[in-house]
């Protein structure tokens, strides 16, 4: 059973805490392309600086050029009153060494109170090494940031020992306090064009022989044939209660009807039969689909922590007492295996479905 741990530092203070005001969040912009978890972290950042009566501000690091005036506009439109912005042609490309430079330089100048990122494979490389620069807290994989009303610090909760307990991490002590997010974990806010804030425009002062690493060539993934779990609308999830490999089928059957990605959780991939792109939860993705469909999984806080913020869960399970009852929209008790079969075919005779149509969303 889940339980809930709270860590808080008790050392005297390293810094003069008073001279830390803001809420910052890193734009992730990387080939003229911003990361969606920087608008999510943006809408999640307005909430923890109006809680604290500060500006809330964004950081952009990139090459000259129209692309970061643009993202600027964009960042306004999400929440920013400011943006803080490095254009240096040593940061056409991600390179640690050239970043953490850039950040720290505007942390040690402006000194934000809280900073966030996205725990993507840029932004967790980037928060480790900003982080230890800095010589600061950094709370890694966060599902819920507050505030703390007795202590006025930032309250990270995430996962830890497997996802069996929720633990709770104040930075009392040092500052900034840094936090990294799962894509797909926060809403994006509501865009307001138009909005407009401050810019900040700051120098690099790194040449690029002093940077050890060099670019050679850019070579894209390609992921057309990979799922894309983290932007569906519609996840349908296999787990135990599939039995058997075979059983996948049933799965593949319904998400073509519906037009949805098909899920597994963590056990389901171990076995073998399933890819781990496809894995939902602590150790997989973090979705947010309009309808999650959770087809025989028993509803453990290691995948629940990676599907919670569905907009509907839907869960079929043959356990009156599952715990994922306890927080799906809707539940059903029965077999998979009678079921997905039978609820295709409901969908195909509603939907009227030919060939012509096949895999149109269900609205």
């Amino acid at each position: 059973m889940a339980g809930t741990a709270v860590k808080k530092q008790d050392t005297a203070p390293a810094v003069d805490l008073s001279a830390w005001k803001d809420v910052w969040v890193f734009i992730e912009l990387e080939r003229g392309a911003v990361h969606p978890v920087s608008w999510e972290l943006l809408g999640e950042g307005r909430k923890l600086a109006d809680e604290i009566g500060s500006r809330l501000a964004g950081v952009v690091l990139g090459r000259p050029g129209a692309e970061t005036a643009a993202v600027c506009d964009e960042a306004f439109a999400y929440g920013a009153d400011l943006v803080y912005v490095i254009k240096d042609d040593v940061l056409g490309d991600y390179r640690n060494q050239a970043f953490t430079h850039g950040v720290q330089r505007l942390v040690r100048k402006f000194k934000p109170d809280i900073m966030l990122l996205g725990a993507t494979p840029l932004g967790r490389d980037l928060a480790g090494s900003v982080a230890t620069v800095l010589r600061t807290g950094l709370t890694a994989d966060c599902t819920v940031l507050n505030i703390d009303p007795e202590t006025g610090c930032m309250a990270a909760d995430r996962p830890t020992f497997g996802g069996s307990l929720l633990c709770t991490i104040q930075i009392l002590n040092y500052r900034p306090q840094m936090a990294t997010v799962r894509p797909r974990v926060m809403a994006i806010p509501e865009k307001r064009p138009g909005r407009k804030g401050e810019v900040v425009e700051e120098a690099l002062d790194l040449q690029e022989q002093e940077v050890i690493t060099k670019v050679l060539d850019f070579i894209a993934d390609e992921k057309r044939d990979e799922a894309q779990l983290s932007f569906a609308d519609f996840i349908i999830t296999g787990g135990r209660g599939l039995a058997k490999e075979e059983n996948l089928q049933l799965l593949w059957r319904l998400a073509e009807v519906m037009g949805a990605e098909v899920g597994a959780t963590r056990p389901v991939v171990a076995s073998g039969w399933m890819t781990p792109d496809r894995q939902v939860g602590q150790t997989g993705k973090t979705v947010r689909p309009k309808l999650y469909v959770a087809a025989g999984v028993s509803g453990a806080v290691q995948h629940r922590v990676g599907m919670e913020s569905s907009d509907r869960i839907l869960a079929i399970n043959t356990d009156p007492h599952a715990p994922i009852f306890d927080f799906a929209t809707h539940g059903v008790v029965a077999d998979i295996v009678q079921l997905l079969p039978a609820l295709a075919e409901a969908l195909e005779e509603r939907l009227g479905q030919t060939g012509e149509n096949q895999g149109e969303e269900v609205k």
